[in-house]
């Protein structure tokens, strides 16, 4: 495994994620959120070091399952894997959400919507950064 690759990506990964999910959240969902304000924590903000650690941890985490996993077929592969990602993260987590707490449906649909784009551009990514190098060229 190349290291420095691996870090790269991972900080990508998680720079790029950290990113939508601040557009996301302040622009396209913030009505929303608001809307379920009166299930937050009241000190949440005290807390949001936690989901820092979380996102690197998870990018960190991301980039490697795919590095071991990685089969050299491009952008597809990386394709492929955000879509699995999201299937197996960010749907049981939306679905659960939606069991568990009183959130409207159309509300956690869009989250999945928007999560999915997310793991589609983080798939790309690091399918991009640590793409197969190139052979070097014979005497």
């Amino acid at each position: 495994m190349n290291w420095k690759r691996f870090w790269v990506a991972g900080l990508v990964i998680y720079v790029v994620v950290q990113a939508m999910d601040f557009v996301i959240n302040e622009v396209f969902m913030k009505s929303a959120n608001e809307s379920l304000k009166s299930l937050w924590r009241p000190d949440m903000m005290s807390r949001m070091w936690v989901m820092y650690l979380i996102g690197a941890l998870t990018a960190l985490l991301f980039t490697y399952i795919f590095i071991k996993g990685r089969e050299g077929k491009g952008i597809s592969e990386g394709v492929r894997f955000g879509i699995i990602i999201w299937l197996f993260v960010m749907v049981p987590m939306g679905a659960s959400m939606w069991v568990l707490l009183p959130i409207p449906y159309m509300i956690v649909l869009r989250s999945l919507l928007f999560g999915l784009l997310e793991m589609l551009i983080a798939g790309i990514l690091v399918a991009v950064i640590y793409k197969p190098l190139a052979a070097p060229a014979k005497a």
